[in-house]
Parts: C-alpha cells; sequence; structure tokens
C-alpha cells in the first residue's frame, strides 16, 4: 500500500493595520505576522520591511506579503510611501536628484520607530530596491539583509524606453483610472512622479553606487531575464557593489514582476537565503 504525504499545513498570519504621522500627513502601514504556536521564536528575528515600486502600494503587493510571513516565519510590514495608496498626498514633486536616497532619512524611519522595528531586512521592488539599498547603507548596524527585486542601479536605455512605453499606454484616461483604486484622488499625481521623475534629464546621470558600496550585509539580488525596465546589467551591478556577501539570480522567463510571475521561486529563494 502506498503512503502518501500530507501536505505541510500553511500557519496562519495575523495581519494589523497601523497609521504612523508624518510632518505631511499620517502613512499607512500594514504588518503581517505569523501565529503558529510552534513558531513563537519567530518573534526574535528581524522583520522584512517591504518597499514597494513607483507605482506601487501596500495593496499592490497583493498576498505577496502574507505568503512571504509563512514561507520565513517572520513578521513582514510594508507601507504605503508619502502620496502613495492610503497615506495622505505629498505635498509637492519628487526631488529627482536625491528621493530614492532620501526615504531612508524620512519615512522609512518614522515607520520602523513607530512599529518598533530594530533590526530589520528589507526588501524592494523596482525603484522600492534602490531605496532597500539606501536603508541597508544609511542604517548599515541595524540591517541583517537586503533583497532587490527588479531594482534599478543606474538610468538604462530600456529603462527609459519602457517608461515612454507606459507613458503613451496611460494617455487612455480608463489606464490612468486603474491607478484610482490604489492612490484614489492622488493617482494622476502617482503617475506624473513616476514619469517625469525618470525621464527629467537630471536623473539621466544618477546611479545607486554610493549606496552600494556603503552596504555591508548580505544580499540577494533577484532580476529577470525578460524585465522590461532594465537588463541584467542592473543585477550585475548591484550584486558586484555591495561589499557584503551577495547571492544573485537572473529568474528564466521572468518580467519587471517576480514576485507575481514566479511566487514559489521567490518566495523559495528568500527563505533559503534568509
Amino acid at each position: 500500500m502506498t503512503s502518501l504525504a500530507q501536505p505541510k499545513p500553511i500557519s496562519p498570519v495575523l495581519t494589523q493595520e497601523h497609521w504612523i504621522a508624518s510632518p505631511h500627513g499620517a502613512l499607512y502601514a500594514k504588518s503581517w505576522e505569523p501565529t503558529d504556536a510552534a513558531m513563537k521564536g519567530s518573534e526574535s528575528l528581524a522583520p522584512l520591511v517591504l518597499l514597494h515600486e513607483s507605482l506601487g502600494c501596500v495593496e499592490v503587493w497583493r498576498d505577496f506579503p502574507a505568503q512571504l510571513a509563512q514561507a520565513t516565519q517572520r513578521r513582514v510590514i510594508a507601507y504605503d510611501r508619502l502620496g502613495f495608496g492610503r497615506s495622505a498626498a505629498h505635498p509637492g514633486a519628487l526631488s529627482s536628484a536625491v528621493f530614492i536616497h532620501d526615504e531612508a532619512q524620512g519615512d522609512f524611519q518614522r515607520v520602523r520607530h513607530a512599529l518598533d522595528i530594530e533590526r530589520f531586512v528589507v526588501l524592494g521592488h523596482s525603484v522600492g530596491g534602490g531605496m532597500a539599498v539606501g536603508c541597508a547603507a544609511e542604517h548599515a548596524g541595524d540591517c541583517e539583509g537586503v533583497v532587490t527585486v527588479s531594482a534599478q542601479a543606474f538610468v538604462e536605455d530600456r529603462t527609459v524606453q519602457g517608461i515612454r512605453v507606459a507613458q503613451a499606454l496611460f494617455a487612455d484616461p480608463a489606464q490612468v483610472q486603474r491607478l484610482v483604486k490604489y492612490h484614489g484622488s492622488k493617482a494622476q499625481w502617482v503617475l506624473d512622479a513616476w514619469i517625469q521623475t525618470w525621464l527629467t534629464p537630471a536623473l539621466a546621470s544618477w546611479t545607486l553606487d554610493a549606496d552600494l558600496a556603503q552596504v555591508v550585509c548580505k544580499a540577494l539580488v533577484l532580476h529577470g531575464d525578460q524585465d522590461e525596465y532594465g537588463s541584467s546589467m542592473h543585477l550585475q551591478r548591484i550584486a558586484q557593489g555591495v561589499q557584503g556577501a551577495a547571492s544573485s539570480h537572473l529568474l528564466p522567463n521572468c518580467g519587471h514582476v517576480p514576485h507575481r510571475e514566479q511566487p514559489a521561486q521567490v518566495l523559495a529563494l528568500i527563505a533559503a537565503w534568509l
């Protein structure tokens, strides 16, 4: 008689919403925490803090944070940057020269303080990956690891071309309406912040190199081989630029959103790396 192995039960995840004060209004955050009694030691592990992409917010992560909490048995926190999602409106335009680096000194710190996050692992998607590197560099003594997913390390022709294609697509008001679902009345600002910031000549010479040189923790670098916003040169530059041990994976047949296109692979890589 053949015995079939029973699937491992998925531990439940406790979700909580948080509102965090900032000089320009409240920031919205959400946390996911494993509740399995057998995993009660997980509260001693550094939590994962997620930084979203240029058009993203907490809700755009969908079920990935809950899956990540289950796969790693760690607390996972995601927040909406100012101007995005359910956070307050941004008072002006993004500063193209410093907005990626400055997140580490601004709202990222406010979230840490409000949620009592001391040591942490930071994970960012796309521009959030660049911000994650900045956080790992700025808070080197507290950061245990950084994960970049489809991050840009410089402004590549493919990046600019991908944004121009998207710009033409969003000329259709129906496409902009898709953003309203996530950002409400801030949707047009979110779109303009992405396109205008990345296409401005002031950003053309930007690189992540200075921050990469200050990253001393371990790094996991993930990139799709069909990413429409950046070639594998970004993966190579990030992995070679950090000072800590780097593990990099170019995911085959994968575009710009690996955690949505190949979630099982991404979760397995992160869990094994941790």
